[in-house]
Order: C-alpha cells, then sequence, then structure tokens
C-alpha cells in the first residue's frame, strides 16, 4: 500500500506531456519576444555615435547619454506600427512604408532617438518593398546584434543612441559592399536636403 502511494505521488508530482510542452513553448516565445528594455540591458549610460546637421553633413563623433525610456512613454512618442517595429522589433509590410519608393535626396535618422542613420546617397532598389542601402550613414550609428527569430538567423540592425530596431543586413546587395541594409520605414524619419 505504501508503494502504491509513493508511485501516485511521484506521478502526481510528473509534468504530463502537454504541460511539458506548453512550458517549453512558453518559454521560447518569451525568449523571442524582445521588449524595448532588453536591449538597453547592461548597456553604457553614453555611447559615441557620428552627428550630422540637418543639411546631412556629418558634424563629428559625439559621446551622448544612451535613450532609454519605459514603453509607455514610448507609445505616447510613436505612433502605433512605429512602435512594434522600432521597440518590439517588428517588421512592416512590404511596399507598406512610406519611404520604400523614396528618390528624394537627403538622410535618414531613428524615429525614435533622431540618431542619423542612412543616407539616401547609399540607396537603392532592392525590389523587397523596404527601403535598402548598401551601408548605413556611419557604422557607429547602428548596432548589428545576432537574430535568430523566425526559424533562421539573420543579423538584425538597431540604433546605437537607443536600441530602436531597424531592419536587418544581408549579403545579397550591390557593390561596393555587397550588403543590403533592409530596413523598415516606420523605424526612421527622411530629412530632405538641397
Amino acid at each position: 500500500m505504501i508503494k502504491n502511494l509513493s508511485s501516485q505521488s511521484n506521478s502526481s508530482q510528473r509534468p504530463s506531456r502537454r504541460t511539458f510542452l506548453f512550458a517549453a513553448a512558453s518559454v521560447a516565445g518569451v525568449a523571442a519576444w524582445r521588449p524595448s528594455f532588453a536591449f538597453a540591458a547592461g548597456n553604457p549610460p553614453t555611447v559615441t555615435v557620428v552627428q550630422f546637421s540637418d543639411a546631412g553633413k556629418p558634424v563629428g563623433k559625439t559621446a551622448v547619454p544612451r535613450v532609454v525610456r519605459t514603453d509607455a512613454e514610448w507609445k505616447q512618442k510613436l505612433a502605433p506600427i512605429s512602435f512594434e517595429v522600432a521597440r518590439r522589433a517588428g517588421t512592416e509590410r512590404p511596399y507598406s512604408g512610406s519611404t520604400w519608393n523614396n528618390h528624394d535626396k537627403g538622410f535618414y535618422r531613428c524615429i525614435c532617438c533622431d540618431n542619423a542613420v542612412f543616407s539616401s546617397e547609399t540607396k537603392f532598389e532592392s525590389g523587397t518593398g523596404w527601403p535598402s542601402f548598401w551601408q548605413p550613414i556611419a557604422k557607429e550609428n547602428i548596432v548589428e546584434i545576432n537574430d535568430g527569430s523566425m526559424g533562421m538567423e539573420r543579423t538584425a540592425i538597431s540604433c546605437r543612441e537607443c536600441d530602436a530596431h531597424l531592419g536587418h543586413v544581408f549579403d545579397d546587395g550591390p557593390r561596393p559592399t555587397g550588403l543590403r541594409y533592409c530596413m523598415n520605414s516606420a523605424a526612421m524619419r527622411f530629412v530632405k536636403t538641397a
């Protein structure tokens, strides 16, 4: 009788297969979900970026405070699609963004903090429906992050100043770099120059 009780006790404490699979899926979901504060965790309070004037000219390297806000503060500042893309690492639908087909001369600033990230001088037609560039305006202004979400290995691009998700970089771009920085219009604002 005691043996039966102990075996019942052990089996009742053991999780069912369904419980185990649900727990595993939950852990994977939490790992894939990247809230905005996770980007900034452990990052230094200041970063060095190349600042640009509104004319698109480099002003020089400067140490600036890292921009950190709560989700509530970001939601007040950003349009819903920009919040989803920049703060939750989302992706806008192809051909839906405001700048995928922009041919004006100028440059792009991060929608969250105004850090200069890309220039029209390196923009090209990729046929993907997203604004694509063969290099950033200044390598110091972006961060490359390994991204294993969606069942594939990619390199995510974030703003160095505020950790906003901008898009991804791929190795199928044109010369001279062979890279395609595939960005989200919702994560950037365009500044037209003369």
